[in-house]
């Protein structure tokens, strides 16, 4: 018996959901620690709480890079 993943792009269950810390965060991103946690308290990152500490989802990072290079990409093509 074979098992196939059958998550659909921006299917997120908890069971395959990798969140990072704040410092992984930061190093995915190449920003400070202190830039994260602005871009949590911003809402410009999503992010759960863990006792003291944050966790941001992996994929809202990538989406939130994804984001930011078609910004530019945008930006670049209209200007």
């Amino acid at each position: 018996m074979s098992t196939q993943n059958t998550t659909q792009p921006g299917d997120h269950p908890l069971k395959v959901a990798r969140f990072l810390t704040v410092q992984e965060a930061a190093e995915a991103l190449r920003v400070s620690k202190m830039t994260v946690y602005r871009m949590v308290h911003d809402g410009e990152l999503p992010s759960i709480r863990v006792g003291r500490s944050f966790r941001v989802p992996e994929h809202a990072v990538h989406e939130y890079l994804r984001e930011a290079v078609a910004d530019r990409l945008a930006r670049n093509t209209n200007g």
